[in-house]
């Protein structure tokens, strides 16, 4: 057994009815959507046509919401619906983020994450879904894909169908007929004016009261002639719904564990003389910014009263459950290097030196392959993310440590080691970033971002705040100047540029439409 839907859009004439009878039927609150419909226009006056094309949750064999889902708030039931459960779900919005076709959204109301799920509740009384029977034209038809006798099963068999994404591997159970390329891939059409009813200036569920953060227009800079397809109706954009707090955890996380794994390698491998002080220091700088980071992360969710779910009822394919688990982990080693110092205990000293450059070393790039189950934005695959994550947590604990340095008056020689280590880091990270911006893309919509970034909206702060300030300017004071108050206005540059460089990263991405 294996349920979805074909959309043939021969029959479809833009009505609504399936969005109004999807609101209807599951309580929608106003401002969100699970089914709803796009139109898109070709064509120029007066040889003109309107398509139209409904959207939602595609099913999808192997949907990429559910395994990134960290407490198991989606599953993919044995009858092929991807059903939710709002219980559990503690507001992460990973799964947005991992969906290709942008079918989920947060609900204003119970502040969890809501989408279609084939009226399951009307499912299992024999029921058709709300909108297969409002559907005034049959444009929408439901049904089990492996019975060969359905309606469904015929229509896919005999008709030629489309799904959207193919390239996503997800395997989606919604099928097109004569479904159209530019209604079903969102760069194929610029968004231009808002919407009439469709559009409002303040977010919803997430960003409720709160402005959308940056552009969602696209601007390419080609002049228009009237032919090209034109998105004339659409839901509104989610906006950024992984909004500063994700930056700030991932700058957070890059100071404490940038700043022992540094500890460890000056300590084991250089037999650098740290005092016993800039050691404490470097100790305490690094468990607080884990505390902050642990802060910061249940500051992003909007259900934080679920936040132990994450550790209690854990979905352990889920890189969100990985990362809790080995930042609690970092954590205990760290409390315990603290102890064995206070205890006096050489061995228990070295094992937790040990296991806590371990856990750092975890918890500075798990987050990298957390960015990679989020299929649904492509520019977060690349290939080099772990070694940028990496990268920018060592610049960031040596400049947390450089600043110590000073304040406690360490040996030059330790000053020496890491002014080298954040220019060397700098170096290399601009090597990466431009690698990952200029290098070659695995689909148009990583390059979209990129060129966002390097040519579009967020050009200038990505070449004046990312680049010249957080990286050259730091880079040329470490180079070319001396002394303390240049180390210390290094240092100060190159976190902020750490933490300009993430803010971007996790921004962007979320700019480019994906329905």
């Amino acid at each position: 057994m294996n349920y979805g839907f074909v959309i043939d859009g021969r029959k479809c004439i833009g009505c609504h009815a399936c969005t109004v009878g999807c609101k209807s039927e599951n309580q929608v609150p106003l401002g969100v959507n699970r089914t709803w419909v796009k139109y898109v226009e070709k064509g120029k006056f007066p040889d003109t046509r309107r398509y139209f094309t409904v959207l939602r949750c595609n099913h999808c064999e192997d949907p990429p919401c559910v395994n990134i889902c960290p407490v198991e708030a989606l599953q993919k039931r044995e009858d092929g619906i991807v059903d939710f459960d709002k219980r559990r779900c503690i507001g992460c919005k990973a799964c947005g983020q991992a969906c290709p076709y942008g079918a989920l959204y947060i609900d204003p109301e119970s502040h969890t994450s809501a989408k279609c799920n084939y009226c399951a509740h009307r499912k299992e009384v024999g029921m058709k879904p709300a909108c297969v029977v409002i559907c005034p034209q049959q444009a929408i038809v439901s049904g089990d894909l492996d019975d060969p006798h359905s309606q469904i099963s015929q229509l896919v068999a005999t008709e030629q169908t489309v799904v959207r994404k193919p390239e996503k591997g997800t395997s989606p159970n919604v099928f097109y007929i004569n479904g159209d390329g530019a209604s079903l891939d969102p760069l194929q059409t610029e968004i231009g004016r808002p919407y009439l009813w469709s559009e409002q200036s303040r977010g919803v569920g997430h960003f409720v009261g709160k402005e959308l953060q940056g552009s969602l227009r696209s601007d390419t800079g080609k002049p228009d002639d009237g032919t090209a397809a034109r998105r004339v109706y659409d839901a509104p954009s989610k906006g950024v719904v992984w909004g500063w707090e994700v930056p700030a955890y991932v700058w957070s996380k890059g100071i404490s564990s940038g700043i022992f794994m540094l500890l460890f390698v000056l300590t084991v491998f250089l037999s650098a003389p740290l005092s016993a002080p800039m050691q404490w220091a470097s100790w305490a700088v690094s468990l607080v910014f884990l505390g902050f980071t642990g802060a910061f992360l249940i500051r992003d969710l909007d259900r934080p009263d679920r936040f132990s779910s994450v550790m209690l009822r854990p979905q352990f394919k889920s890189w969100l459950v990985r990362g809790g688990y080995s930042i609690g982990g970092f954590g205990a080693l760290l409390a315990l290097w603290g102890a064995a110092r206070l205890l006096h205990s050489p061995l228990l000293e070295t094992v937790s030196l040990w296991g806590g450059a371990l856990f750092a070393l975890i918890t500075s790039v798990y987050t990298a392959f957390l960015f990679a189950s989020a299929k649904g934005r492509d520019f977060w695959q690349s290939p080099v993310m772990v070694i940028h994550m990496l990268v920018t947590s060592l610049v960031a604990g040596a400049s947390a440590m450089l600043l110590l340095a000073v304040a406690f008056g360490a040996e030059a020689s330790i000053q020496s080691i890491l002014t080298g280590g954040i220019a060397g880091g700098v170096m290399l990270n601009i090597v990466i970033m431009l690698s990952e911006l200029f290098g070659r893309h695995p689909s148009k919509q990583a390059e979209a971002t990129a060129h966002l970034m390097t040519h579009g909206a967020l050009k200038q702060q990505f070449w004046g705040g990312c680049i010249a300030l957080g990286h050259l300017a730091p880079l040329v004071l470490l180079l070319f100047g001396a002394g303390p108050f240049v180390a210390v206005a290094a240092a100060l540059l190159a976190l902020s540029g750490v933490y300009y460089t993430e803010k971007l990263w996790v921004k962007a991405p979320q700019l480019i439409s994906l329905h």
